[in-house]
């Protein structure tokens, strides 16, 4: 295929992945918004304005990089995986497997899929802060990156567990009981100094809590990052790292068609 084929072929994924995420509106962008209303109700509201300050901010406004990034993780992460595992459920991927697209397109058209489905809720996310706090960027080329890297990383982890499930269950195990305590455990709602030190410990072996300060770090400026002893262009570099091992992974468990393949 040539160059100018292959860009097409991306892109006929890309869409038909946009039109599907589109189509279910209710579950892709309204969901969220509302979960993200009642967080910010309950957690900023309710219990912020007991908190009072956190890391030299007001507690909604500390939270609110926190709570973005993770709608943006799991809304990339379940795009991927849910779709991919219906395609191999209804046997289609079978089909795309068999044309002259190579798999790398196919794989990156999945991924940029998830990705544009988190980016986008993330966007309405963002919106949504604005009625609860004042949102600050102070460095937008680091949030931008952070932020799509994050998604980047979670689709291809949503394609792994797609790849691998055998029933609707399989595809529920690693979002309940994997990625929520991850997310939750990450630093999102709190700084990391407040745990006590074992907690704080487990705390930094969790890939979560580096990608979101690093994008916490973005948005204010300021993070966990640098009093742990680490500095974002870490973060971001381990981040990259993952992404190129989970890609190789996906792409060559996709070239050996492992599963997918009758």
């Amino acid at each position: 295929m040539s160059n100018l084929e292959k860009l097409r072929s991306l892109f006929t994924i890309l869409r038909k992945e946009m039109v599907r995420f589109f189509r279910i509106y209710i579950q892709t962008f309204i969901s969220p918004a509302i979960v993200i209303t009642l967080y910010f109700i309950i957690f900023g509201n309710l219990i912020g304005s007991r908190i009072g300050q956190m890391g030299g901010f007001n507690y909604v406004q500390f939270m609110a990089p926190g709570l973005i990034l993770m709608s943006v993780i799991t809304n990339s992460y379940g795009n991927v995986v849910s779709s991919f595992f219906n395609a191999k459920f209804t046997k289609s991927i079978e089909e795309l497997l068999v044309t002259p697209i190579p798999n790398h397109i196919i794989l990156t058209g999945w991924v940029a899929g998830g990705v544009a489905r988190g980016l986008l809720v993330g966007v309405v996310v963002t919106a949504i802060s604005l009625f609860f706090t004042e949102i600050i960027i102070e460095n937008i080329a680091l949030t931008v990156l952070a932020v799509v890297l994050t998604s980047i990383l979670f689709s291809l982890l949503g394609f792994l567990n797609a790849f691998f499930a055998e029933t609707f269950d399989h595809i529920s195990i690693v979002p309940n009981f994997v990625l929520t305590p991850l997310i939750y455990l990450g630093g999102v709602f709190y700084s990391i100094h407040l745990l006590p030190e074992f907690w704080k410990n487990i705390s930094l072996v969790n890939p979560l809590m580096y990608m979101i300060n690093a994008f916490r770090h973005g948005m204010l400026g300021t993070s966990d990052l640098e009093t742990l002893g680490f500095s974002v262009n870490f973060a971001i570099f381990m981040m990259i790292v993952f992404i190129t091992i989970i890609y190789s992974v996906a792409l060559w468990l996709l070239n050996s068609g492992r599963g997918i393949r009758s």
